[in-house]
Order: structure tokens, then C-alpha cells, then sequence
């Protein structure tokens, strides 16, 4: 048993294999339990209740493991992966929204909306992990990696504040050019499959069609590779302690299926919360250098967590007060 105890990627396996024990309990608790309440249910899927529900025991498990991280590793790790967490979870409300377009562009049920998210979850913990590896391996050799990360990361930010609100436009996505131009392709749902066998009209021969839900599906996961490209440096920004960096990507992401389903029926109510991300994205950018005008190691994590909390708290005020049905009438 001593290898539980050997430091890979600066923690002892023991910790990476626990945590993806939990991440496997959650998952199959949420394919297994939470499948057969809701096949219980006449719409087959959440109430905006229930979705709030279950996302606030996501968050709790979520900020539960920010308090194990404190008592097991340190209060300045617990302080990182907690930031993370926060921005994570914040940064993902941008996906939500555009992944609400992409199921309403296909006209995809409720039921079956819940059957894409299961699988783009599981997808999406892969792709993180990939790209996590690629960058604490890039930083780990390239220390002045992170200042490209804090360059794009205003960028962005100041990007977000200025460009205009532009609709994800789904029939000329790429992607979905491909994959129409490339594959057989159904043009109706076939229930929750994500492929068939049907004739071929050409041939008349039988073959494999992708259904639109399979679409939905890869245009879900290419939604979530394009917004990590922000996610995934903010959180280097703040540590680039990988357990850190990884967890708390993992965490926020575990919730965003649950979370789905109650800001897709609220997504009005946040239109302005973009700015207030956007400048937590010139923050956590800005702050490296400034940390190195100063002459810091970096900025202390309680400045990081405040500013952020404040930033991302002013923009949900703002947002619900901007959009209370007594001001939009």
C-alpha cells in the first residue's frame, strides 16, 4: 500500500484516488437514483425546484470539500480552490446559456435534454482533465506561460465589457456544417438515441444515421471546450497547484446538469452578469501583474476571494434588480 502514499502531481495518489471515488458516487447517484425519480415524474425531468435543490447539495458537497482541503493541505489551498470553485461555477453560467440555444434550436424534450447533459458531463470531466494536464505541464516547464494566460484573460474580459451581446448562432455553427456535410444524419428524434439503423435512400441498404440529439451532444462538448479556454487559465491565474486547479473545475462542473435546468428558466433574469465575469476575468488577470510590480509572490488569496465574491455579487444584484418584472413593465 505505499503507493497511496507516492507524490504524483504534488499530492499523494491516495487524494487523487478518493477524489474520483466521490466523483464515482456522485455519478452513478446521479444516473442510477436521481433517473428513476424523475421517470417518476409525468415531464421526465426537474422541476425549477428541484434543480435548485439539488444544485445547492452540489454546492454544499462542493464548499465541503474547499473545508477538507483547508484541514488536510492547507488555509492558503483551501483559499485557492475555493476562489476557483466560485469563478468556475460562474464562468459555466455562460455555457448554460448557450447550450439553453442549442437545445432550443433543436427542439430537443426535457426528458432528453437530461439524457445529453448526463453524458456531456462525463465527456466534459475528460476534456478538463486533458486540458488541465496540458497546462500544469506547460506552466510547470514555462513559468512565463501564465502571463499569456493573465494577457488573455483581460483580454477577454475587457472584450466582454465592450463587444455587444452577440446570439450563438446554431445553423451556421461549423461544427454542425460538419457534421451535416459529413455524416448521415436523421432529421427527427428518435426518442433518447443518439443513433439508428434505417435504409439507406440511395442504397436501400442499412446504415447507421446519427440522430439530432447525438448533434446536440457534440455541439454541447465543443461549447464547453471553447468557454475552458477562458476557465481553464483563470483558475491557473489563482494556483497552479493541479489537485487545486482540477477539483475545483471538477466540482463546478458536477452541479451544472442540476443547475441547467433552473437558470434555463431564469436566463433573463441574469442578462447582466456577463460584465460583472468579465471583470473578474481583468481581475485575476490583472492581478499577476501586478503582483509583480509589487514585487509579490502573488496576491493573497483573501484579496482574490473578496474582490470576486464582491465583483460577482454586485453583478447578480444588478441583474435581478435591472429585470424585476415591476421595472420591465
Amino acid at each position: 500500500m505505499e503507493f497511496l502514499f507516492v507524490d504524483w502531481l504534488g499530492k499523494p495518489v491516495w487524494m487523487w484516488l478518493g477524489f474520483h471515488a466521490l466523483v464515482g458516487v456522485l455519478l452513478a447517484f446521479d444516473l442510477g437514483v436521481l433517473q428513476k425519480l424523475m421517470g417518476k415524474n409525468d415531464a421526465g425531468c426537474m422541476s425549477v425546484r428541484e434543480s435548485l435543490l439539488l444544485s445547492l447539495f452540489y454546492v454544499s458537497l462542493g464548499l465541503a470539500f474547499g473545508v477538507w482541503v483547508w484541514w488536510a493541505v492547507s488555509p492558503e489551498s483551501g483559499l485557492e480552490y475555493l476562489t476557483g470553485f466560485v469563478i468556475e461555477k460562474s464562468l459555466s453560467m455562460d455555457n448554460v446559456f448557450v447550450i439553453a440555444m442549442i437545445f432550443g434550436y433543436f427542439a430537443i424534450p426535457l426528458k432528453s435534454q437530461y439524457r445529453v447533459l448526463f453524458w456531456g458531463i462525463l465527456a466534459v470531466i475528460l476534456l478538463r482533465g486533458l486540458m488541465i494536464g496540458v497546462g500544469a505541464a506547460l506552466v510547470e516547464s514555462y513559468g512565463w506561460v501564465l502571463y499569456i494566460f493573465a494577457a488573455f484573460l483581460v483580454f477577454t474580459g475587457v472584450k466582454m465589457l465592450f463587444v455587444s451581446d452577440e446570439q450563438y448562432d446554431v445553423e451556421n455553427n461549423p461544427v454542425y456544417r460538419l457534421l451535416r456535410k459529413r455524416f448521415r444524419m436523421t432529421k427527427d428524434l428518435h426518442g433518447e438515441s443518439f443513433f439508428v439503423r434505417q435504409a439507406d435512400p440511395a442504397t436501400g441498404k442499412l446504415v447507421t444515421f446519427m440522430t439530432p440529439l447525438f448533434v446536440v451532444l457534440v455541439m454541447v462538448n465543443v461549447a464547453d471546450i471553447i468557454f475552458a479556454v477562458d476557465s481553464v487559465p483563470a483558475i491557473f491565474a489563482i494556483t497552479t497547484d493541479t489537485f487545486i486547479v482540477y477539483t475545483s473545475n471538477i466540482f463546478a462542473i458536477l452541479g451544472l446538469r442540476a443547475l441547467y435546468f433552473a437558470l434555463a428558466a431564469m436566463v433573463e433574469r441574469f442578462k447582466y452578469l456577463k460584465f460583472a465575469l468579465a471583470l473578474v476575468l481583468v481581475f485575476i488577470g490583472g492581478k499577476i501583474f501586478v503582483a509583480d510590480m509589487l514585487d509579490l509572490a502573488k496576491i493573497p488569496p483573501t484579496i482574490s476571494l473578496g474582490v470576486t465574491f464582491a465583483i460577482l455579487g454586485a453583478g447578480v444584484v444588478w441583474s435581478l434588480w435591472k429585470t424585476a418584472p415591476s421595472r420591465a413593465t
